[in-house]
């Protein structure tokens, strides 16, 4: 007795032919393992960017969080690739902690560069002698 099995467009085949189509067919369309590229790079200041731009992974991540979507992202960061914020996001979600340190690290260094810089130059002073400028004309 033959075991017959009707695919797609009515076409008949054995049992065996049918396990081999599927062997064949899975193999071509699902490959088993499949690396890609996350498009992040860090930059010679320690900045990780996306794609081949100059958008940080903090501004995507931030609209991200804030609701946008990535196509939103996009049309906010013309430079970037539709395809590459789906990455972005999704190592995010995968990644959710290490990329929280990172966010986390560079807020703190954010912090301490703007209390040396105010440090440096008193911004009462600047807003001061501007205004002093201004309501002189």
């Amino acid at each position: 007795m033959k075991w017959i099995v009707t695919l797609q467009r009515g076409r008949q085949i054995d049992i065996a032919h049918r396990v081999a189509y599927n062997k064949i067919w899975k193999s071509t369309m699902f490959p088993s393992s499949v690396t890609e590229n996350i498009p992040l790079r860090t930059d010679s200041s320690g900045v990780v960017r996306v794609g081949n731009t100059r958008v940080t992974l903090d501004t995507v991540i931030s609209a991200f969080r804030d609701g946008a979507t990535a196509e939103e992202i996009v049309q906010q960061y013309s430079s970037l690739n539709l395809a590459d914020v789906y990455y972005v996001i999704g190592y995010y979600l995968r990644r959710t902690s290490e990329v929280d340190a990172y966010l986390q690290k560079r807020e703190r260094d954010a912090e301490v560069s703007r209390n040396q810089n105010e440090s440096r130059f008193d911004p009462s002073s600047v807003r001061a002698r501007l205004l002093a400028r201004r309501s002189s004309k």
